[in-house]
């Protein structure tokens, strides 16, 4: 019994070590600043940038995805040598979205040259 009675109190003594009296102080963390849109070479690239989606399928024709998220759009044009994906953001004055950045890769996802994907699907439409 009083192997009982001693593991008990060990056990209870243990807990109590384990307990804190001090309440835990909230954490503040900063929010992570944004940054900016990684800047790429634009040559090659100024049949896209800048132009409305209305522009981009007169040339590219329909696209193949067309994601809409709040006021920002992304069109997804794949060919057989690249996938380019093209986003539109309003412009700061208002209006119709506007292409402000580029994206392209190869099918199996490695990178491409974004002027060469452009000039590719140009020529394979």
């Amino acid at each position: 019994m009083q192997a009982r009675q001693a593991a008990a109190l060990g056990l209870m003594a243990l807990t109590a070590a384990c307990a804190s009296t001090q309440a835990a102080e909230p954490v503040h963390r900063r929010a992570a600043a944004v940054a900016p849109p990684p800047r790429y070479n634009p040559v090659g690239l100024e049949g896209v940038i800048g132009r409305t989606a209305k522009f981009l399928e007169g040339g590219f024709g329909k696209p193949d995805l067309d994601i809409r998220e709040g006021t920002a759009r992304k069109l997804q044009y794949a060919g057989p040598a690249c996938v380019l994906d093209l986003y539109l953001y309003p412009p700061r004055g208002g209006g119709d979205p506007i292409v402000t950045y580029v994206d392209a890769r190869r099918p199996d996802g490695t990178d491409f040259d974004r002027a060469s994907c452009v000039a590719a699907l140009e020529r394979a439409r």
